[in-house]
């Protein structure tokens, strides 16, 4: 069942409280602390006083204001994936914030006003899990920069030092609705370094450009077969065996890391006399950092069996996992998963391409949410990330045939607000609500179709795609050979053209895929 307002009324946006930067909302069905939808409530047009306006601005004040014009758009089917759908209703954003969601409101003098009829508002989409940027296409050899493989413990690398913000990948990207990602390095290693978190601005010339407020990093750990085949004939691990001992040497390092580091700074001055005290180690900063809690674990991870074990040895070292990144077989622990808090990443239906990755199903990310857990449709490849809504769409109808009952609030939430969690920017993104970040998409119609298409999409605000507009078209430097306006019609070749150039096999080779080994 869907959330939807009573009969439409008008509400008045009063200038001056828009001139604060404050917000006129409907009383929205509020989201639970798990991914479960709420039940259905009606969400009446109200006026919110000023007591309530100070209190979004302190929960929302990491939210970043700009420049960006006021717009109005009217009269959209908007699902907010906060529990209320709107059949019709209205959105107000300025300032790269959400100033106003609701039925029938009345669209200030000074704002655009965008005739929304017929087409469908949801929030930016949220990939957790990508390599763009660090395997940058075309892809040679030259543009690998996702998995430092000189050690199965490279925690001191991070993705933010190798992320190319004009990969052509993160244009195609944006067309699909995305406005968020998460940027990690790959999953040779046991513990394979930080990720970072980016916004696709399309303006970006450096990762700070592009970075997301107020988002923390996260580290990147992965299980399975992938380090111990990498690293079997480089010195190990060799079994997973030697995988689970490589994680406790390196906590285990962490903790006594942190320990002398706390004591150099209670004898500060005693060691400045003795000529310093220890040296700073990047790598079990980081792991520290993760000990902390001030960085956020995503660990790459098929079977049931092996997550369990990964939450285990969380436990012992005093840290948490974020996401399971792939879980293959998540469903078969869905309730503890539930129980850890711990998110699961996983594909619609992408499995059975190695022996960890066998036991997948179509249904597991709805079994996930039947049992409570946060489920997450992620990517790990910059052609599936354009088509994000219709895997969400894939894996409900799967859960669904199965008879598990899947709202279209929670597929939505697979690809929104899940993600934004698992990410630590629930707060910031993710949903349709007053006071958060204006990362929207305009559908030209259900985005759980399979012709569904972004017509607009917004970030902070800022209109950074245009279906309609040939000049927010994805173009790079690599689209060279195409007539202006017509990606299709290739231009025919000089008379006096140099001669093919025939690539040698250490400039050819194709970047390796991230996970998906």
């Amino acid at each position: 069942m869907r959330c939807v307002p009573p009969p439409r009324r008008r509400v008045v946006i009063w200038p001056a409280v828009l001139g604060l930067g404050a917000l006129v909302a409907s009383a929205a069905c509020r989201p639970s602390g798990a991914s479960q939808p709420p039940p259905d409530h009606d969400a009446p047009d109200t006026l919110v006083d000023q007591d309530e306006i100070a209190q979004a601005q302190l929960v929302r004040g990491l939210v970043p204001e700009n420049d960006a014009p006021a717009i109005f758009f009217d009269d959209a089917r908007i699902l907010t994936a906060a529990g209320v759908t709107y059949e019709r209703g209205d959105l107000l954003i300025a300032r790269g914030k959400i100033l106003a969601i609701g039925a029938e409101l009345e669209a200030p003098a000074d704002a655009t006003r965008i005739d929304a009829r017929g087409k469908t508002l949801t929030p930016g989409i949220i990939d957790t899990h990508s390599h763009m940027g660090v395997y940058a296409s075309p892809g040679f050899r030259a543009h690998s920069d996702g998995n430092e493989m000189s050690g199965p413990v490279t925690a001191y690398a991070r993705a933010a030092d190798g992320y190319w913000p004009q990969d052509p990948q993160i244009d195609r990207a944006r067309a699909g609705g995305i406005t968020t990602i998460q940027v990690l390095p790959g999953s040779a290693n046991l513990i394979g370094g930080r990720s970072v978190v980016v916004k696709l601005q399309p303006e970006a010339r450096s990762v700070e450009d592009a970075r997301f407020p107020g988002a923390p990093e996260g580290l990147k750990m992965a299980c399975g077969e992938n380090p111990k085949r990498v690293y079997g004939e480089k010195g190990g691990p060799v079994t997973r065996m030697g995988n689970v001992a490589g994680y406790r040497k390196a906590f285990q390092q962490a903790i006594e890391y942190r320990e002398k580091m706390a004591r150099a700074q209670q004898t500060e001055g005693e060691e400045e006399s003795k000529g310093g005290g220890p040296s700073r180690d990047f790598a079990l900063e980081t792991l520290a950092k993760v000990l902390d809690g001030e960085l956020l674990v995503h660990n790459h991870c098929y079977r049931a069996d092996e997550m369990l074990l990964m939450l285990d040895l969380a436990e012992e070292f005093g840290f948490s996992i974020r996401s399971f990144h792939h879980a293959a077989e998540a469903y078969k622990i869905a309730d503890r998963l539930a129980a850890a808090n711990t998110a699961a990443s996983v594909w619609a239906d992408w499995w059975g391409f190695k022996a960890e990755a066998y036991d997948g199903i179509r249904e597991n990310a709805a079994m996930l949410s039947a049992a409570g857990a946060r489920a997450i449709i992620h990517s790990d490849s910059a052609v599936g990330i354009q088509r994000l809504n219709q895997e969400a769409a894939k894996a409900a109808s799967s859960g669904r045939r199965a008879g598990l009952e899947i709202s279209e609030n929670e597929a939505l939430r697979w690809i929104t607000a899940n993600a934004a969690w698992a990410l630590g920017i629930d707060d910031l993104t993710g949903t349709l609500e007053v006071g958060k970040m204006a990362d929207v998409v305009v559908w030209d119609r259900d985005l759980f179709s399979v012709y569904a298409k972004a017509d607009q999409v917004y970030i902070d605000g800022r209109l950074v795609y245009d279906r309609q507009d040939a000049e927010q078209q994805p173009r790079t430097d690599f689209d060279l050979g195409h007539r202006d306006g017509d990606l299709s019609a290739p231009v025919a070749p000089p008379s006096e053209s140099l001669p093919a150039a025939t690539p040698s096999s250490s400039s050819a080779a194709t970047a390796p895929k991230g996970d998906a080994q």
